[in-house]
């Protein structure tokens, strides 16, 4: 090779070096992306709430007088807790109790009647046998006998009559103490007391059919608590009572209460526009560990439908569509892999096929320019 040859090969090789340089100086600069390894452990796939849930009693009730009446006796206020049988509030009743001592008084007058009338008849009675004994052995006539007799119908008569006088006036002792039940309120049940409306002396109103008024005491029983939560319509049919629940409450937050579905109700409710709803109820596992909550909370309710142990497993958040991620390569270019999931959640989606463990995935997808092929340098995502 003569040595102007020489000279051009030399030439063309400094300007193909040259501008390799150029274009490997003028390459963009790596972009920075969190990456999460894959690795090994517990998916769970659940359903949630629509709408925030509330911790309910499990045994509340409105009570109201049957009659309306000033309130004359007011035994407690709002929070003290209460017996079974304890009287709560009773409203003025002197005309009853007045009726009532009337009904009282009848009672015994009647009983009185009856000894006497039943004591005349039980006499005239074996007076009655004594005649007709008599008569038989021609002692006395048999017409002295047969009145004897008719005096003796006649006193057992008036016992019957004076017993038929007595039930009828205890009977209506029985109405009277009806009547006093009707203006006293009694906690069916031991629990605290939510709200009372009304004050001593203040006229209280029962509630009439079909007109709406407060109760006069509110009663709960805070012992037993459990959760009502409403379900999205397209997640109530794979709900069944008996499946693993967790519960979250707002005031506590951070803790979570094992808790097990006991019913999913048998209709759609439709509150609002478009949400359509099946409401549950969730008992806790532990009535100790949820005592102290406040009924009215409100609360979420997490479903368990499945659980899978120690799988391969990838943030959710760090799937995109087609289920696909972007794993970042030896060269530290991203390459997109189509994954084959199994159960997931919020949280984690299980992988069957389509990744290994400890290959690295992106998962802050929202960063401007990722996208396959992109050369990137990694920082580890928060907590790994």
């Amino acid at each position: 090779m003569t040595r102007r040859w020489r000279g051009i090969l030399i030439a063309i090789l400094i300007v193909a070096a040259l501008a390799a340089l150029g274009a490997w100086l003028a390459r963009p600069d790596p972009l920075t992306v969190t990456v999460r390894a894959v690795d090994r452990g517990r998916v769970e796939a659940s359903v949630s709430n629509t709408r925030a849930g509330e911790v309910e009693a499990c045994q509340r009730t409105k009570l109201s007088t049957i009659l309306g009446g000033r309130i004359e006796y007011l035994g407690v206020k709002e929070g003290d807790h209460v017996e079974a049988g304890q009287v709560l509030m009773r409203l003025w009743h002197e005309d009853i109790r007045a009726r009532a001592e009337v009904a009282e008084a009848q009672v015994a007058t009647a009983r009185s009647r009856v000894r006497e009338a039943c004591t005349v008849a039980g006499n005239a009675e074996r007076e009655a046998e004594r005649q007709e004994a008599l008569a038989t052995r021609g002692f006395v006539s048999a017409s002295r006998a047969e009145t004897a007799r008719s005096e003796a119908d006649a006193r057992r008569a008036t016992c019957l009559s004076a017993r038929a006088d007595l039930t009828t006036a205890e009977r209506q002792l029985a109405a009277a103490g009806v009547d006093l039940g009707r203006i006293v309120i009694a906690a069916p049940f031991a629990g605290t007391v939510a709200k009372i409306t009304g004050e001593l002396g203040e006229y209280s109103t029962p509630s009439p059919p079909g007109v709406p008024t407060p109760p006069a005491i509110e009663l709960f029983d805070d012992s037993c608590l459990y959760v009502k939560a409403p379900m999205d319509e397209v997640d109530a049919p794979r709900i069944q009572p008996g499946m693993t629940a967790r519960v979250s409450v707002d005031a506590l937050p951070g803790k979570h209460f094992a808790a097990r579905v006991r019913r999913v109700a048998p209709y759609v409710s439709a509150q609002e526009r478009q949400a359509r709803t099946v409401d549950i109820d969730v008992d806790f596992a532990s009535q100790d560990e949820a005592r102290g909550l406040l009924v009215g909370y409100s609360a979420d309710v997490e479903i368990i439908l499945a659980t899978r142990e120690n799988v391969l497993r990838v943030p959710t958040a760090a799937l995109r569509s087609g289920n696909t991620v972007l794993v970042v390569d030896t060269d530290g270019v991203l390459a997109e892999r189509t994954l084959q999931t199994g159960v997931a959640n919020w949280e984690y989606t299980e992988v069957t096929d389509g990744l290994s463990e400890g290959e690295r995935i992106v998962t802050s997808l929202e960063r401007e320019g990722i996208a396959p092929g992109v050369r990137v340098t990694t920082e580890p995502s928060a907590g790994r």
